[in-house]
């Protein structure tokens, strides 16, 4: 049979997979190596497999992202995100919807020490929900708010999202780094002019918060202070050129560990759990990579991709249509898988086009980010609604999804700003190079 034959047969066998709920790490891995014995036997697929195993593990900027991990693990069981949200509270929440606004910024500012949008949303949830359901805010508006708001972890550095991006793509880290920036600050801003917006047109929606005097909202800046040092210490320390991604994952973890002994809250248990952790999701994400390379290099032996590639260069698109084709494969995409699912289903197959257009890799990493941001909160899988559920198990599913929608139109709408504009993305790499 022609190999071609084989990797069309292979996609669907994966799809098959998929609908009976295999994880689609072993189901792509579980593809690649059978293809892989088909294709060129098992001696030589195995010495492959190996190879790629050693390659992966063996690289020095992988430990990138096991420590940034560990770095959030140890943000999250310390409490290091009660103190920032306690002082943004104090600035933000008098406004209407001060509380969602609030939130917000939390999650943003804290996305810079943990970097992952379910751990940020399994912070803040069970932090800032007693404080929604203190001022009768609408749960709709408040749990859709959490969820969307979660998702500004995948842009904000070091994001886990483009760490595992870069490493797929061999891209710069640092450069990927830089260009989340502006479209976080952009999309951030955006949810929070209309959540204000939401509020002043509906007020029973979300009431305004406690007014603070100024001698308290300058008082509680130092509780900014744990956050801060450590965003110094990792992002300073790469935009300025002094450190790499990897020398800054490591000065973080150290930065987190001395700011939480000093504040008496490095206890054994958290440590402990902080390690299991970051651990069991570096395990986790290192098999998702070597699972993907292998299944990646197969279909390129059966010639799928360059057939894919041949196809739509027939079509005669231009870059911006096949930029907006993949805006809408992505949507689709995120109805059905989570994060890393999307990740490693899609770059063998994007990843072609993307050079075969000329597109600029680290603003498509970051174009990426957004796409996932929109699966997070899209039904019916919506990640982070998934763990926004388990915080609030007394708002349905369904309404958890309602308050996402306007974040989810917002992120949409940012994506198209990106095809657009792609200098949103690539001007501050450009001017920090």
């Amino acid at each position: 049979m022609e190999p071609i034959y084989i990797g069309y047969i292979a996609l669907v066998a994966l799809l098959g997979l998929l609908a009976l709920g295999v994880p689609i790490s072993w189901s792509v891995g579980l593809i690649g190596v059978l293809g892989g014995f088909y294709l060129n036997g098992v001696n030589q697929t195995a010495s492959q497999i190996v190879l790629t195993v050693w390659e992966n593990g063996t690289l020095f900027v992988f430990i990138v992202l096991p420590l940034f991990l560990l770095m959030g693990q140890l943000s999250y069981h310390t409490g290091i995100a009660n103190d920032l949200y306690d002082c943004v509270h104090k600035w933000f929440g008098h406004l209407p919807g001060g509380l969602a606004v609030a939130a917000v910024i939390s999650n943003a500012i804290y996305g810079a020490v943990t970097g992952n949008s379910v751990a940020a949303v399994a912070t803040m949830g069970p932090m800032v929900m007693p404080q929604f359901r203190k001022y009768k805010y609408n749960l709709c508006l408040a749990t859709g708010t959490l969820a969307s708001a979660g998702t500004l972890a995948v842009l904000v550095p070091p994001s886990t999202l483009l760490t595992i991006y870069g490493l797929w793509t061999e891209t710069s880290i640092g450069e990927l780094f830089k260009a989340g920036i502006i479209p976080c600050i952009l999309i951030a801003t955006a949810y929070c002019l209309v959540l204000m917006v939401w509020c002043i047109l509906k007020p029973e929606m979300g009431p305004r918060g406690p007014v603070y005097s100024w001698n308290e909202r300058i008082g509680s800046l130092k509780q900014l202070l744990p956050t801060m040092v450590v965003m110094f210490l990792v992002l300073g320390g790469i935009y300025g050129g002094i450190v790499t991604p990897a020398e800054a994952s490591g000065i973080g973890v150290a930065g987190v560990m001395l700011v939480a002994a000093f504040a008496g809250r490095l206890t054994k248990k958290a440590v402990v759990d902080s390690f299991k952790a970051a651990a069991t999701t570096s395990g986790m994400v290192f098999i998702i990579l070597v699972s993907g390379i292998v299944f990646s290099r197969f279909l390129v032996q059966t010639q799928v991709t360059s057939s894919i590639l041949e196809w739509i260069s027939s079509m005669q698109l231009s870059k911006y249509h096949v930029l907006i084709a993949i805006l809408i494969f992505y949507f689709i995409l995120g109805t059905a898988l989570d994060t890393f699912g999307m990740l490693i289903l899609s770059l063998p197959f994007v990843m072609p086009i993307v050079d075969a257009y000329n597109i600029d890799k680290i603003w498509f990493g970051v174009f990426v980010g957004v796409m996932v941001e929109l699966a997070a909160v899209s039904p019916p899988v919506g990640i982070t609604v998934a763990v926004m559920r388990s915080v609030a198990p007394d708002v349905s599913t369904t309404d958890i999804f309602k308050g996402c929608y306007p974040f989810l139109i917002l992120t949409l709408l940012l994506g198209l700003v990106l095809i657009a504009w792609p200098d949103v993305a690539l001007w501050l790499p450009r001017v920090l190079r």
